[in-house]
């Protein structure tokens, strides 16, 4: 997605955008992921932030998708663990349908999400192996979204 289309958005509002990119501390290591231009955009318009990992705990343990993606995991076809090898599929499902709730609740068409994230990710997500390599697939609550029909952007949009 081009700038230019990311900028055919400021008549719209009623957003969904994840936590971390405005500021909030609530990646897994006790950090935010704070972008300016997504910040620039959100002036003056009405947001929803979220954080779907965010009742694991800050720090936490790094957690991926293992041998699937978001649609698979919603399917039963996949899971989701972090580094100690727990099992966190059912959390970050139950996670992804609170998280619809809001946007049904509050009419949400758009969101803006964390690239790369087991929750958030739009398009390519971290492979399993936590060696850093990255594969095709949504994020388990960005895989809900887009099956809704949301239209999801990443920071990487604004830059």
């Amino acid at each position: 997605m081009s700038k230019r289309r990311c900028l055919l958005l400021p008549a719209i509002d009623n957003l969904l955008v994840s936590s971390c990119l405005i500021g909030k501390k609530c990646c897994y290591d006790g950090e935010s992921r704070k972008n300016y231009s997504v910040i620039a955009f959100l002036k003056d318009k009405i947001f929803f932030d979220v954080c779907p990992e965010i009742a694991l705990g800050v720090p936490r343990a790094c957690i991926e998708i293992r041998n699937s993606c978001g649609e698979e995991v919603l399917n039963g076809a996949g899971f989701v663990v972090n580094e100690k090898a727990e099992d966190l599929t059912g959390f970050f499902i139950d996670s992804a349908y609170k998280i619809l709730r809001l946007v049904k609740d509050k009419n949400i068409k758009y969101a803006i999400m964390k690239s790369n994230s087991p929750s958030c990710a739009v398009g390519r997500i971290y492979d399993g192996t936590f060696s850093g390599t990255l594969k095709s697939g949504d994020g388990v609550t960005a895989a809900l979204l887009r099956r809704e029909g949301l239209r999801l952007f990443t920071e990487k949009d604004f830059e």
